[in-house]
């Protein structure tokens, strides 16, 4: 027995007096709603209605449920209301994941604009390297890099795509030379990425097609910003996402490597516990973020 069905329909025919005009009202016979008063009699152990061929009335028992359902049905649609209404407010406990240079780099730039934009909003920004398990945490949105998301329970959103290319310090280059082919990489000090899927060795694509490249990486460090700072100081060379690398090449502390080839561009994804999970606060983070990504 659903019982805020019941409730309701109880409290229809109480309100209109008849059995008839709530079944009218509701979309079902007569006969059904008899029945159902029946099972929740039964289930009660008492009479709710007294009824004869030309009225109705309440018991005792029958007025007290009716106040008490009354008040529970009310009670449901204001909450099932004020959800409604919250659906597309801006407003709430946002919790974001992210790696710790996506974070610093490209998130922690646009959040000062973006919680004077939403001041209700309370944020909590988790910066890991590592993918964490998102409902573990409650996170309502995690930003991930991935050639591709595999298949599960969660919700890929693609936001963006992301450059790698190969990149060294000029006193670096001075000092061991200049890579003329993606052979030459291997003649160099490479650091790598110790949580990239390309740690021992690099897929490049260029004008001459794609080559590998094994390597043998003699330091290797699980933060993107730490092998970016030591590329800067001189240390050798290694890969970087555009979004670490932009700053430090643009002010000439890092130049690309063999300019035209570069790895297999990942793709940025939004990932939600479901599509429930797309409210009005993850939708505005998200609009936000896009923006930023623009170049």
């Amino acid at each position: 027995m659903d019982k805020l069905s019941v409730m309701q329909a109880f409290r229809r025919i109480v309100e209109r007096g008849s059995f008839a005009a709530a079944a009218d009202d509701l979309g079902v016979s007569p006969a059904l709603l008899s029945r159902e008063i029946k099972l929740l009699e039964q289930s009660l152990g008492t009479t709710l209605l007294t009824r004869t061929t030309r009225s109705m009335s309440l018991t005792d028992a029958g007025r007290l449920y009716y106040d008490e359902a009354a008040g529970i049905l009310d009670a449901v649609a204001q909450v099932e209301t004020r959800i409604r209404d919250g659906a597309g407010a801006v407003r709430g406990h946002l919790k974001v994941n992210a790696s710790s240079s996506f974070g610093q780099t490209v998130i922690a730039p646009m959040l000062p604009g973006f919680l004077e934009a939403y001041p209700d909003l309370r944020l909590t920004l988790s910066m890991d390297d590592r993918v964490v398990d998102m409902v573990e945490g409650g996170f309502d949105v995690s930003i991930r890099i991935r050639a591709a998301m595999p298949d599960s329970a969660l919700v890929a959103s693609k936001i963006g795509t992301m450059r790698q290319r190969v990149f060294a310090a000029p006193a670096y280059l001075a000092r061991a030379g200049v890579p003329q082919s993606p052979e030459d990489i291997s003649k160099h000090k490479v650091i790598g990425f110790l949580l990239a899927d390309h740690l021992a060795s690099w897929a490049l694509h260029g004008p001459l097609g794609s080559t590998t490249i094994d390597l043998d990486t003699t330091v290797r460090v699980g933060n993107s910003l730490v092998l970016r700072d030591l590329l800067i100081a001189g240390q050798g060379i290694g890969t970087l996402p555009d979004f670490v690398s932009n700053e430090a090449e643009a002010r000439g502390a890092l130049v690309r490597v063999l300019p035209d080839w570069e790895l297999p561009a990942p793709e940025i994804f939004a990932v939600t516990a479901s599509r429930l999970g797309m409210d009005a606060k993850v939708t505005a983070f998200l609009d936000h973020l896009r923006a930023a990504l623009q170049p």
